[in-house]
């Protein structure tokens, strides 16, 4: 069901392929849970680079705060498939009888542990870009070359914690739970700055 080299592969066969044309609609070959992946890797790549549009110099205050609505609505969307990676793994393993509910907690799901090597994906994909990128200034390339050891030294280790909570959890000596992140900014009846706005009337 769950293999972490297989998801790493997969983000940079995605990074690759939506750099290229960014409205490709990918039909990843796996079935239902590599789709799932792939729907929560496409919203952490556009969330980077709407959040590079913010960046942008000499942006209006209209276009950041459009942008800023971007943000929010795709963290969102984020979140949400973080998520379902987590109901889909606990759907696959509760007819097993899994998780062991007498087993030890793990503190992170491993929905949230594949978000994290989505995002550190996304870094590898533009760090090594930075590295081979033409009329950079003196130094560029190295400083960029060891950013990229870096980050591949930490996505191999976070993928090899994923496989031993995967491996930990069949054998029912670790188990995990679905963390909801239940964000409140994008909820009118739970954030302040909209719902105080929102109940005032014009002119008051």
């Amino acid at each position: 069901m769950l293999s972490a080299t297989e998801i790493a592969d997969l983000h940079d066969q995605l990074n690759e392929r939506w750099h290229v044309g960014p409205d490709i609609v990918d039909e990843t070959a796996g079935g239902d849970w590599l789709a799932a992946v792939t729907d929560h890797h496409r919203a952490n790549f556009e969330l980077w680079h709407i959040e590079d549009e913010a960046r942008t110099p000499g942006a209006s205050d209209a276009e950041l705060a459009g942008v800023k609505r971007r943000v929010d609505s795709t963290n969102q969307r984020r979140n949400d498939r973080a998520e379902a990676l987590d109901r889909a793994l606990l759907a696959w393993l509760e007819p097993r009888g899994l998780p062991n509910t007498e087993a030890p907690l793990n503190s992170e799901s491993p929905g949230l542990i594949i978000d994290r090597l989505s995002i550190l994906a996304l870094k590898i994909y533009h760090t090594r870009e930075e590295s081979g990128r033409a009329g950079a200034p003196t130094g560029h390339a190295e400083r960029n070359r060891e950013r990229l050891a870096i980050l591949e030294e930490q996505r191999a280790d976070l993928a090899a914690c994923l496989e031993a909570l995967w491996r930990e959890t069949l054998e029912g000596t670790r188990r995990f739970k679905l963390y909801r992140q239940l964000k409140m900014y994008n909820d009118p009846s739970l954030n302040p700055a909209v719902y105080g706005k929102l109940g005032k009337e014009p002119g008051r």
